[in-house]
């Protein structure tokens, strides 16, 4: 481990570098993890939304976090762990399963009925929507 001392929590903050269409991200959010040591051999820019993180790892997730950090000096633990998240949650979100509903949304280019998605997707993209909208505009929410 580096000579520099590893705190026991680590306040992250997230990011918000996107804009929600059915959340196509920003580069920076949609790369899966495996591309993330690539990326931070870059610099990387976003927008860090005001809210703060406290996360408590379990001792290996530290260990890993602290490996990280050497090997990326150049990234903070706040920034490597934002961007770990942001993919997490890319990959996550590309994990739920689609759920064929009843109601015919579209067709496919050989006339084939194309269904909504009635599975967790839609739910989460509204949500995430939401917040983003709440994230980014906080003075439109103090007025209500």
């Amino acid at each position: 481990m580096a000579s520099r001392d590893r705190p026991k929590q680590t306040k992250v903050k997230a990011r918000h570098s996107h804009a929600l269409q059915p959340f196509q991200a920003s580069t920076e959010v949609s790369m899966k993890i495996r591309e993330l040591a690539q990326h931070w051999e870059q610099n990387a820019a976003g927008t860090l939304s005001p809210t703060g993180h406290v996360l408590h790892l379990d001792l290996e997730s530290e260990a890993r976090l602290a490996a990280l950090i050497d090997m990326y000096p150049k990234r903070t633990a706040e920034e490597l762990l934002g961007e770990l998240v942001a993919a997490a949650l890319e990959e996550l979100e590309a994990s739920f399963p689609y759920v064929q509903g009843r109601q015919v949304i579209a067709t496919d280019e050989e006339g084939d009925p194309l269904y909504e998605d009635i599975g967790p997707t839609p739910r989460f993209l509204s949500l995430s929507r939401q917040h983003l909208h709440a994230l980014s505009n906080p003075a439109a929410d103090s007025e209500k």
